[in-house]
C-alpha cells in the first residue's frame, strides 16, 4: 500500500485515540481541524489522492466516533462559537450520503437523551442545507462507477422513509422538516437541484446517471406520496421542459428508470398533476410505447379497473394518446375495450354506477379525439357495438344507468355518422347528462397542431353566444320615433287572462255509473276528457255510490288504454283508481292483487297495480278529518312512487325521518307540537294488500316471469311491499308482515339487479321500523340473525353505493332496537 495511504490511516486513527481520550479542549479543536484538511478549505491541503482515501475509507469511521464521544460535557471543552461549529462542519461539508447515512442510523439507535437531540439538530440542518440534492448528486456520480449496490439500496430506503423513522423515534417532539407535508415537497426541490446539474454535466459532455433519482421517486410515490412530491416536481419540469430539448430527454428518461415495481404510482401521478394533455406529453414522451408496464397502467388499469379520477385525469390520459401518432393506435384500441365493456351485460348488471359513469365518460372523450378517417375505418364495429350496449343499458331498471346509455349512443351515432338521422331519446336534463355531452367537445389545448387548420372547433360559448344585432342609425331612430307617436295603443295595459279557462261545450257527468257507461261506450274524445277530468271528485264526494261499483270501475279505469289527446291522463287514471281504492279497500285490494298475477296483463299495468296499491296505503294510513274529505293534489304526492331521475323512491326520506327520530341524541332544540292522534284506516285492511303480493312471485306465467326476465316489476313489487309494510306501523298485523317478508327479502338476498337488492334492503328498513321491538326479538330471532350476517356482507362486498348505504343503516337500526330492549 502506498506510503500517503498509510499515513492517511494513522493520522485517523490517532485522531480518533485522542478524541476518545482527551479532555482538553485546545487539543481537540487541533485533531478536529488536522482531520478537517481532508474535506480541504485548508492552506495546505493534502493530496487528491489521500482525500479520496479518507472519504472513501475513513469518513464514516471518524463520524462514529465524533457521535460516541458526543456529551455535554465534551462540548463544553470548545471555549468558542467557532470551535464548536467545528464539530457541525465535518457532517454539513462532507461526503453527503455517508453523513447522512451516519446521522439517521444514530438516531433510530439511540434513546432519547442529549446526543439524539444534537444529532436531531444536525440532521435538520443538513436538510436545510440542501443536503438531499447534494446526498443524490454523489449517488448519481457512483452509479457511474459502478457503486456498491447494497449501500445505494440502503440510502434508498432512508430516504425515502426519513418522516417514519423520525415520527416513531421523536413522536410528539418531531420536527416540523420532518413532517410528511414538508419532507416531501422539500425532497421535490432538491430533486430538481440534482435534475439541474445533471443537465449542465450533458451540455458539459460529461456522462451521467439518473436511476438513481428515478428509484427515489419510483419508491416514494409508491409508499402514497406522489402528491406531495408530484405537486412540486411537475410543476418545475413543465417550465422547464416548454423550449428545452435536453430538459425533455432528461424528464422521459426520469419516469423510464423508474423500476417496473412503481411505474404504476408515478405514471398514475404524473397524469393527475399534468395540467393538459400536452404538458403529459412533453413530460411522458413515448413512455406507453416504450414501457409495457406503463401501457397497461395507462391503457387498462386507469380507464377499466378503475373509476375514482376526475374528469380532467381521463382528458389528461386520453388527450397524451392523441397528441402523437405513435400513441394514436392505443386511443383505438382504448375505445374498442371501453366499448365492449360498456356494452357487456354482465359489466352493467354489476358493475356501480359510479364506474358505468367513468367509462362513459372516457367514451365520449376518445370519441372526441377521433379523426374522420379513423371513424369511416372503424364505423361499423362502433356501431355494432353501440347498439349491444344501448340494449343492455336500456334494460337496467336503474333510471341513472339508462340515461348514461342513452346519452352514450346519441354521442356514437352522431359522432360516427353524422350524416344519417339522429339518434334521439326522450329524457330530462340534469347536471350529469349535461357534463357527459360536453365531453364530446375538445378543448382547445387538446387539438393536434397538425390538424389545428382542419378541425372546426367549436366551442359551448360560440354555439350559445347570441347575435349581436347592428346599432340602428340617427335617421332609423327619428323614423322609429315618428312611428311610435302615431301607435298610441302601445300605452294601453293588456289584461291579465292567466286564470281563463277554456269553456267546454261538453258537460261533465254528475252520476258514477255515468262515467262507466262514456268510458265503455264508443270514444268520444270530448265527453271521455270531462269524465276523467271529474271522476276522482265523484268517487270521494260519493262514497256509498262509489262502493257499489267499485272492482267494476277499477277494473275498467284498469284497462284502459292512454288517451294522448288527455292532458295528465296517466294522473287522473290513477287519481281515480286510488280514490276507488280508498273509498272501498277490501274488494278493490283483492280485485287488483289477484289481477297481478293474471294472464294478459302487461308489465305497465302490472306497475300501475303496484302503484295504485302504495298510494292507496299511504292515504289510508293518514290521519282521516271529515272536515277534509279530499287529501291535496295528487299531482304532487308526498310519496312519489314513479321516479325517473333517481333509482329509490322518495318515500326512502320518510323512512330516513323516522330512523332520525327513533335515533337518541342531545341538544336538538325545542321539542315540536305532535300531530293530532288518529287510527290507522290501513290497520284493518293491510292483510289484503299485502299477503296476495308474496302468493305467486316463484310462478312463472306465460307472458310474465318475475324471477326472469321481468326483474323490473320483481324490483317495484319489493319496494311496494317496503311501501306497505311501512304504513303498517302500529297495526295487530305488523308482525304477520314483517315475518313473511323477512321470509320473501331471504330468498331472493342474492339477486342479481341492482334495484331488486335495493327494494329488498328498503323491505328490512320497514320491517325494522313497523314490526315492535318485542315481537322482532322474541317471535323473529332466527330470522333476524340470518338478516344480520346478510346484511353485513352486503355492507362490505355489494358493488352498489346505494345498497351498502342501506345495509348500514338497517345495522344501525338492529343495534338500536337491541339497546332499546336491554334499557327496557
Amino acid at each position: 500500500m502506498d506510503s500517503d495511504l498509510l499515513q492517511v490511516r494513522h493520522i485517523v486513527q490517532e485522531a480518533i485515540g485522542t478524541l476518545s481520550v482527551s479532555r482538553d479542549g485546545a487539543q481537540i479543536c487541533e485533531t478536529l481541524r488536522t482531520i478537517k484538511s481532508y474535506l480541504g478549505g485548508t492552506e495546505n491541503p493534502p493530496s487528491m489522492k489521500e482525500k479520496e482515501e479518507f472519504t472513501r475509507n475513513h469518513f464514516t469511521t471518524f463520524l462514529q466516533c465524533l457521535i460516541s464521544n458526543l456529551s455535554l460535557d465534551w462540548l463544553e471543552q470548545f471555549q468558542s462559537d467557532e470551535d464548536k461549529e467545528l464539530w457541525d462542519c465535518f457532517f454539513l461539508e462532507g461526503p453527503a450520503d455517508q453523513t447522512f447515512m451516519v446521522l439517521l442510523d444514530t438516531i433510530i439507535s439511540t434513546e432519547p437523551s442529549f446526543r439524539l437531540n444534537k444529532v436531531v439538530d444536525v440532521l435538520e440542518q443538513f436538510l436545510q442545507r440542501a443536503g438531499l440534492s447534494a446526498l443524490m448528486w454523489e449517488v448519481c456520480k457512483q452509479q457511474t462507477q459502478a457503486g456498491p449496490p447494497v449501500l445505494q439500496e440502503a440510502i434508498l430506503n432512508k430516504v425515502a422513509c426519513l418522516p417514519d423513522h423520525l415520527g416513531n423515534k421523536l413522536q410528539g417532539e418531531n420536527r416540523p422538516v420532518f413532517f410528511p407535508q414538508n419532507y416531501f415537497p422539500l425532497l421535490g426541490v432538491e430533486m430538481v437541484q440534482v435534475l439541474e446539474r445533471i443537465s449542465d454535466s450533458l451540455r458539459g459532455g460529461l456522462d451521467c446517471s439518473i436511476s438513481f433519482v428515478s428509484q427515489v421517486l419510483g419508491k416514494v410515490c409508491m409508499h402514497g406520496r406522489q402528491k406531495e412530491i408530484l405537486n412540486v416536481l411537475v410543476s418545475h419540469l413543465t417550465d422547464r421542459t416548454q423550449s428545452d430539448c435536453i430538459w425533455q430527454r432528461i424528464c422521459w428518461r426520469l419516469v423510464e428508470s423508474v423500476p417496473d415495481r412503481w411505474v404504476e404510482p408515478v405514471v398514475c401521478g404524473f397524469v393527475q398533476a399534468a395540467a393538459g394533455p400536452a404538458v403529459l406529453s412533453r413530460l411522458l414522451g413515448n413512455l406507453v410505447v416504450k414501457s409495457k408496464k406503463a401501457q397497461f397502467v395507462m391503457t387498462q388499469k386507469m380507464l377499466l379497473l378503475q373509476y375514482s379520477n376526475p374528469t380532467m385525469v381521463l382528458q389528461n390520459l386520453l388527450g397524451y394518446l392523441a397528441l402523437d401518432n405513435m400513441r394514436r393506435p392505443l386511443l383505438i384500441k382504448v375505445l374498442k375495450e371501453l366499448l365492449e365493456t360498456w356494452g357487456s351485460s354482465t359489466a352493467v348488471k354489476h358493475s356501480p354506477a359510479e364506474q358505468q359513469l367513468y367509462i362513459s365518460k372516457a367514451i365520449l372523450i376518445c370519441l372526441s379525439h377521433l379523426k374522420e378517417a379513423e371513424i369511416l375505418s372503424y364505423r361499423q364495429e362502433l356501431l355494432t357495438v353501440m347498439m349491444e350496449g344501448m340494449k343492455c343499458h336500456l334494460d337496467s331498471n336503474l333510471p341513472q344507468i339508462r340515461h348514461m346509455g342513452m346519452v352514450v349512443a346519441e354521442c356514437v351515432s352522431a359522432r360516427v355518422m353524422p350524416e344519417g338521422p339522429a339518434l334521439k331519446f326522450q329524457y330530462e336534463e340534469d347536471d350529469e347528462i349535461r357534463d357527459l355531452k360536453t365531453l364530446l367537445i375538445q378543448r382547445p389545448e387538446q387539438i393536434p397542431d397538425s390538424d389545428s387548420q382542419s378541425i372546426g372547433y367549436m366551442t359551448p360559448i360560440t354555439i350559445l353566444k347570441p347575435s349581436v344585432k347592428p346599432q340602428p342609425s340617427a335617421s332609423e331612430g327619428l323614423d322609429q320615433g315618428d312611428d311610435s307617436e302615431l301607435d298610441s295603443d302601445d300605452d294601453l295595459v293588456p289584461y291579465d287572462m292567466s286564470e281563463d279557462k277554456e269553456l267546454k261545450k261538453t258537460k261533465a257527468p254528475t252520476y258514477i255509473r255515468d262515467c262507466i257507461e262514456i268510458l265503455t261506450g264508443p270514444e268520444d274524445p270530448e265527453k271521455y276528457e270531462a269524465t276523467m277530468g271529474t271522476l276522482e271528485n265523484l268517487i270521494r264526494r260519493n262514497v256509498a255510490a262509489a262502493r257499489e261499483v267499485s272492482v267494476e270501475l277499477a277494473k275498467v279505469l284498469l284497462h284502459l288504454e292512454e288517451k294522448s289527446y288527455i292532458e295528465g291522463f296517466v294522473g287522473l287514471r290513477q287519481g281515480a283508481l286510488v280514490a276507488i281504492a280508498v273509498t272501498d279497500p277490501t274488494p278493490v285490494a283483492q280485485f287488483l292483487t289477484s289481477e297481478f298475477y293474471s294472464l294478459n296483463y302487461s308489465l305497465r299495468q302490472r306497475m300501475d297495480i303496484l302503484d295504485v296499491l302504495a298510494r292507496a296505503a299511504q292515504e289510508l294510513s293518514q290521519p282521516f278529518s271529515p272536515k277534509a274529505k279530499q287529501l291535496p293534489s295528487l299531482k304532487q304526492p308526498s310519496i312519489q312512487i314513479l321516479s325517473s331521475n333517481s333509482s329509490s323512491p322518495d318515500w326512502q326520506k320518510v323512512v330516513d325521518e323516522r330512523i332520525r327520530s327513533k335515533t337518541r341524541r342531545f341538544a336538538k332544540g325545542q321539542s315540536q307540537a305532535k300531530p293530532p292522534s288518529a287510527p290507522n284506516r290501513f290497520g284493518p285492511v293491510a292483510g289484503h294488500f299485502f299477503f296476495p303480493l308474496l302468493r305467486n312471485f316463484d310462478r312463472p306465467l306465460t307472458t310474465f316471469d318475475l324471477l326472469g326476465d321481468d326483474h323490473l316489476v320483481l324490483a317495484r313489487l319489493t319496494h311496494t311491499l317496503a311501501i306497505l309494510m311501512y304504513f303498517a306501523v302500529n297495526t295487530v298485523v305488523a308482525a304477520a308482515m314483517g315475518k313473511a317478508l323477512l321470509e320473501f327479502v331471504w330468498t331472493l338476498r342474492f339477486h342479481a339487479d341492482t334495484y331488486v337488492r335495493q327494494g329488498l334492503l328498503s323491505s328490512v328498513s320497514s320491517t325494522l321500523l313497523s314490526v315492535p321491538a318485542e315481537c322482532l326479538l322474541e317471535d323473529m330471532t332466527e330470522e333476524l340473525l340470518e338478516t344480520q350476517a346478510w346484511l353485513a356482507d352486503v355492507a362490505e362486498k355489494d358493488p352498489d353505493g346505494d345498497c351498502r348505504s342501506l345495509a348500514l343503516q338497517n345495522l344501525l337500526l338492529m343495534e338500536n332496537l337491541k339497546k332499546k330492549t336491554l334499557e327496557t
